[in-house]
């Protein structure tokens, strides 16, 4: 997927670009019918939500299940990374994240950068997110929300949330979070199952809680330049991840094709 000069400006800009409905229905039922078995599981690539069995975060999802798996490979996705990045990128990161109806708590205003910088002693921002939405995501069940802009001052000092929620997060104060709004605003993007975001790894960004009767269920490829792998392994494998293997694209047709297969899933059986 090739990136017209109009959204290259954008993305300078704004920090995120926007691809409503870019994977058919059929795509994500594949992915969705994923879901129930990886949830029932209890293992440590899963967190859960303080109080709750509700599903938070799903780590390292592509070497648990092989359909993620040929999302995490899929050309729609590693793509335009490449080419905004300008070199082949390797998975840093892999999550899915499950805001489940009623249940789905708060992730806090922060950067990512600033984890990885922080956990990880990743060198540059030359990394991305890209996010596939596994469900219809509206104002209501969780939505993303970014502050337009607010990657251009790079990476912002930060204090380590180890409380708030079930999983620890590098988080920004409430006068940075107002000074930053004032400049650039909030904005939500919202849309069916199957669109995608890209954004900046120093866009600020965090989401409310569900209360919602629907599920907000969304998958992230965090990928990152190989040449700016990061030079810390403190956190555990799954979270940050060693192999720094460029990503080979597969087909376009892999999420529906039985003939693409992947079968280097180290942690499928090991529950």
């Amino acid at each position: 997927m090739k990136l017209t000069n109009d959204q290259l400006r954008q993305f300078e800009e704004q920090g995120y670009l926007f691809f409503p409905s870019l994977f058919r229905p059929d795509e994500m039922k594949v992915l969705l019918d994923q879901l129930p078995d990886i949830y029932a599981q209890h293992r440590p690539e899963i967190v859960r939500e303080k109080g709750s069995d509700a599903v938070r975060t799903v780590f390292a999802g592509h070497l648990i299940n092989e359909a993620f798996a040929k999302l995490g490979r899929h050309p729609r996705m590693i793509e335009p990374v490449q080419a905004l990045l300008g070199e082949q990128v390797y998975m840093h990161q892999f999550k899915i994240n499950g805001k489940q109806a009623f249940d789905g708590d708060v992730w806090q205003w922060h950067q990512d950068y600033g984890t990885w910088k922080a956990d990880d002693e990743m060198p540059e921002p030359r990394a991305m997110n890209i996010a596939v939405f596994l469900d219809d995501v509206n104002e209501f069940n969780g939505p993303l929300l970014f502050i337009p802009g607010s990657h251009r001052g790079g990476a912002i000092d930060a204090g380590h949330d180890v409380s708030t929620t079930s999983y620890p997060l590098w988080t920004l104060d409430n006068e940075t979070v107002a000074r930053l709004v004032a400049n650039g605003g909030i904005v939500a993007p919202k849309g069916p199952a199957g669109s995608m975001l890209m954004f900046h790894s120093c866009l600020v960004h965090g989401s409310p809680s569900n209360m919602s009767p629907w599920n907000r269920n969304i998958c992230y490829l965090s990928l990152c330049a190989v040449s700016n792998h990061i030079r810390r392994f403190h956190r555990p494998e799954y979270i940050a991840h060693r192999d720094f293997t460029p990503i080979a694209p597969l087909a376009d047709d892999c999420l529906t094709n039985p003939a693409v297969r992947v079968t280097d899933l180290p942690l499928a059986k090991a529950a």
